[in-house]
């Protein structure tokens, strides 16, 4: 019998494997949702660079979240909307989204909408 994490890993694989073969002509971003943090980075994988990186253990995303802790989607709405400023001011308009084999729910979710009401589209 599979375990979870080999259909988790299974699944990452997938998804990354997925963005690959159409071709990434743009920057991706990518997201790691962890048990008490989320992270979330734009990188240039032509380049091989990361552009902009955001996590829920800075000190100014814990000043500005009203939650406790790193892993409320309050705290990824805010880690969502900083990274898209920082990629903004790189000059990163449009990013293709990497949700690194996690479901599109929950924390990710926030995430990927407060970027995308920050400005950035994908």
């Amino acid at each position: 019998m599979i375990s979870k994490q080999e259909r988790y890993e299974f699944r990452k694989i997938r998804t990354r494997n997925s963005l690959f073969e159409h071709g990434i002509k743009m920057p991706r971003l990518s997201v790691y949702r962890g048990a008490k943090y989320i992270y979330a980075q734009v990188v240039d994988d032509i380049k091989g660079a990361t552009l902009a990186a955001a996590s829920s253990l800075e000190k100014e995303i814990k000043a500005a979240s009203k939650a406790k802790s790193g892993k409320s989607i309050e705290s990824a709405k805010v880690v969502g909307a900083l990274l898209a400023k920082r990629a903004l001011a790189k000059g990163v308009t449009a990013v293709c989204f990497d949700r690194g084999g996690r479901i599109y729910h929950g924390r990710i979710k926030a995430l990927a909408d407060a970027a995308r009401a920050a400005g950035l589209k994908f």
